[in-house]
């Protein structure tokens, strides 16, 4: 049996595939917060929820109106957006200006109210959600067996983060966004409808957790406390990576799943807190984050 420094290649090969894998999740999540506090400053906890919610939204139109798995990816981030809409219009507007520490709170409120309705209704055990039936079974790569879904859920991520990242440093309405952050004053005054540029950066940000909903159901099951066990480790990757920078939580989110694959195999003790050992390292030397511009 072949093995890398006393571990067979299989078991290797598979922790670096669940490290990918979550590393898509925290990328995807870690990205939606990043443009959020980019833009509104506001360290958005609700985010957890919402990606909870981008699941169950997945899960009910599929056993409630028959609505399959490739049109939620698409119907279930759009709900999800809709809801941030609301959500920024509605409590989060009233506090532009204001310290980000009532932002959290507001935020953290929120997502409680969300994560209690949802157990109320569905309790708090699982419901199951099967991948679609093109992306069932798996293919044998000679040194590990792929399930296909797990691969989609790789490239899926991979292309919608680089393609926000593509719309926000590319493009005019990239360039109005990071203006409006530095300046929204100047910005105004040529003309550009700012409050509706923050409103739809929340609700791209929020669509982000949704559609990285629907990828997990398949996978974890559709459950009230998903977001809430996720969370926590999404904002250490975000600081990590750098509050507000967007390619920052684009790569530290994959190499962060990437070393948690690897703690598993050659020190699982530590893979619980493996991340949060970086993020106490990083803020040591470099408090911005490693992608992050200081003050």
């Amino acid at each position: 049996m072949t093995t890398i420094f006393g571990v067979p290649t299989a078991a290797l090969y598979g922790q670096l595939l669940i490290g990918l894998i979550n590393g898509s999740f925290y990328a995807l999540l870690s990205l939606g917060l990043a443009v959020i506090f980019g833009m509104l400053h506001v360290i958005n906890f609700a985010h957890g929820a919402l990606y909870m919610l981008g699941a169950f939204t997945a899960w009910l139109a599929l056993t409630k109106l028959g609505i399959n798995y490739w049109a939620a990816l698409v119907l279930a981030p759009i709900a999800v957006a809709l809801l941030g809409v609301v959500i920024e219009r509605t409590t989060l507007k009233r506090l532009a200006g204001l310290d980000p520490l009532y932002g959290l709170l507001l935020t953290f409120g929120l997502s409680l109210v969300i994560e209690g309705m949802f157990r109320h209704w569905y309790g708090s055990s699982g419901q199951p959600y099967s991948p679609p039936p093109q992306l069932q079974g798996g293919v044998n790569l000679g040194f590990m067996f792929l399930p296909i879904y797990r691969g989609w859920v790789v490239v899926a991520s991979v292309v919608v983060c680089f393609a926000t990242w593509f719309i926000i440093e590319r493009t005019r309405l990239g360039a109005y966004l990071r203006a409006a952050t530095e300046n929204p004053a100047l910005v105004q005054a040529f003309g550009i409808n700012v409050p509706l540029l923050v409103t739809l950066t929340y609700a791209g940000g929020v669509a982000l957790a949704g559609f990285a909903g629907v990828l997990a159901a398949p996978i974890y099951q559709v459950s009230p406390l998903m977001g809430s066990n996720l969370i926590i480790v999404v904002f250490a990757v975000v600081v990590v990576g750098g509050m507000g920078s967007i390619m920052g939580a684009i790569v530290t989110g994959y190499m962060l799943g990437v070393l948690e694959g690897l703690t598993k195999v050659y020190y699982p003790q530590a893979s619980a807190i493996v991340i949060f050992v970086v993020m106490a390292i990083v803020l040591l030397v470099r408090p911005a984050g490693l992608f992050g511009r200081g003050e």
